[in-house]
């Protein structure tokens, strides 16, 4: 019998995984991988950056994705909040709105595909003040 059960282990398939193991990937808040944290950041616009910004310490990269949310989500919610005072400026708004969701998926997108895309003027700024 003891024949019988090495013959079934030795001729069984195991996979091969040519992931980079879970202990060599670099986590983040809440144990999370950097890609996921980092676009977690966007999900919520800067709600979610805030948050995580306000938790995440160590991990500069998924940082810069919450400073960037933050900066760059809360700017666009102000600005639309001023030109909706404006008369006609729901057309202005209209524009600021899909400005804001191209964005949003753009971010999200590149932050799980593990890019630092960095925003002109505001990707700047975030990287300033997660490097000091």
């Amino acid at each position: 019998m003891e024949q019988e059960t090495e013959k079934q282990s030795s001729s069984s398939l195991t996979p091969v995984h040519t992931e980079t193991p879970p202990s060599e990937k670099k986590k983040s808040v809440f144990g999370l991988e950097e890609n996921i944290a980092s676009f977690l950041c966007y999900l919520a616009a800067f709600v979610s950056g805030l948050i995580i910004f306000l938790l995440e310490k160590e991990n500069k990269t998924v940082r810069f994705h919450a400073l960037q949310s933050i900066i760059a989500f809360g700017g666009l919610t102000v600005l639309n909040i001023v030109v909706s005072q404006i008369p006609f400026g729901w057309i202005l708004g209209s524009l600021i709105n899909l400005i804001y969701f191209v964005l949003w998926v753009v971010l999200m997108y590149k932050a799980y595909n593990g890019e630092q895309y960095k925003l002109p003027f505001v990707g700047d700024i975030a990287e300033k003040q997660v490097n000091k």
